[in-house]
């Protein structure tokens, strides 16, 4: 029991630690290490940008508009209407009419509702670009996210895949704020910290990332029985012996959810990818290359952290019940609540102009650790009864939970 509860407390601490100083380091590499632009002096590729939307009507203007903007001059739209059940074709076409004068766009209609993989698939043979931008219909992308996105890709021909970096925009509710942080202080640190370390990252942000077309088709494009496509075309690439790499300049603003429930089936879709990555790709721990097989580990690791931590929360709520006495280290809480402090310091000052946030989002730090915890637990636990029990799961769309 004394080497479960060290792995609980210590592993959290470790990895923390470890993020924040490969944050860093990424940071600065980001500034002295200059990228090579093999595509200097020559005409600008085209890009294709796939918007694919379920039953999206009331947030495609934004994003359609944002695409627009792109300062990125050689682009195309293709806009795949998913068997969509409102008017979200007929706000489509409406779009491409009063937009088409700046950029070309496309609209493919897909029946009946297959899932976002399967949508990709099909926008992927509308376009005619060398790379393409796949953004969720409901995020306003920045208008200068393809300049170090088209940087990366040119800087590397072996660079398959770049992601961007989300922001939360909906930001009204308490639990939109505390994703929010989650955001800035976890996701973003530990891309950051991956990509420094290992040259890799566990995964692309499905709401804004771009491919190479070249190595779309190298893997067979989207897997349309995937239930997270972003999470198994990231495993794809590497198995295919392409790169991925996080740009965290290319930003979108995203929308998130604001109930609970909706939360907690979000994150135990993106667990249960997680196990899918890990069970399909599990040769790669004995042939993939040393980056790969250390993110691996480190998945492996993070799931007996979730795994050994409700078995130590039970024994603790058990023992507590028979002795009457409330079990707490108040040092270890407070070591915990300072290496957390100082990520999210970290991620405050890496995002400030970005995500436009101020010191006191922060002030939520304590009620955060708790929620995180909260969350991911009972995410892991719910995408691992899932994975066992619901072995031929597809993914297919309902409509998500666009906040308060």
């Amino acid at each position: 029991m004394n080497i479960i509860s060290s792995y609980v407390i210590l592993y959290p601490m470790i990895v923390s630690i470890i993020w924040i100083v490969s944050s860093i380091f990424f940071s600065i590499q980001q500034h002295v290490v200059p990228l090579v632009n093999s595509h200097h002096g020559k005409p600008d590729d085209l890009v294709s940008v796939l918007i694919p939307a379920h039953n999206e009507s009331a947030t495609l203007l934004g994003t359609v508009e944002s695409a627009t903007e792109l300062s990125y001059q050689n682009i195309e739209l293709i806009l795949i209407n998913d068997g969509s059940d409102d008017d979200t074709l007929s706000v489509m076409n409406n779009l491409a009419e009063k937009y088409n004068s700046r950029c070309p766009i496309k609209v493919v209609t897909v029946t009946p509702n297959q899932g976002k993989a399967n949508a990709l698939n099909v926008g992927a043979q509308h376009a005619q670009g060398e790379f393409l931008l796949c953004l969720d219909a409901d995020c306003y992308v920045d208008k200068e996210a393809l300049k170090p996105i088209l940087a990366n890709f040119y800087d590397d021909e072996k660079v398959g895949a770049v992601a961007g970096k989300p922001i939360v925009r909906n930001r009204t509710s308490l639990l939109g704020r505390l994703e929010l942080l989650e955001y800035i202080g976890v996701i973003d640190i530990i891309k950051r910290g991956q990509a420094f370390i290992t040259g890799h990252i566990t995964t692309v942000s499905g709401v804004v990332v771009a491919y190479r077309k070249e190595a779309l088709a190298d893997v067979g494009w989207w897997n349309k029985n995937s239930l997270t496509e972003d999470i198994d075309m990231t495993w794809r690439l590497y198995r295919h012996n392409w790169s991925v790499r996080y740009a965290p300049q290319a930003v979108a603003w995203i929308l998130v959810p604001e109930h609970i429930g909706a939360l907690i089936h979000q994150r135990q879709r993106w667990a249960r990818g997680g196990f899918e990555v890990l069970w399909r790709n599990k040769g790669m721990f004995f042939h993939g290359s040393l980056s790969a097989q250390g993110l691996l580990v480190d998945m492996i690791l993070s799931d007996m952290w979730a795994l050994s931590c409700t078995f130590v929360l039970l024994f603790y709520v058990i023992t507590i019940g028979f002795t009457q006495k409330l079990i707490l280290d108040g040092v270890i809480l407070f070591v915990l609540l300072l290496i957390s402090l100082v990520q999210f310091i970290i991620g405050f000052i890496d995002s400030k102009k970005s995500d436009f946030i101020s010191w006191q989002d922060l002030l939520l730090l304590p009620v955060y650790i708790i929620f995180y915890w909260f969350i991911n637990l009972a995410s892991c636990l719910a995408a691992l009864a899932s994975f066992f029990l619901d072995t031929n799961h597809k993914g297919t769309w309902n409509s998500p939970d666009r906040g308060l």
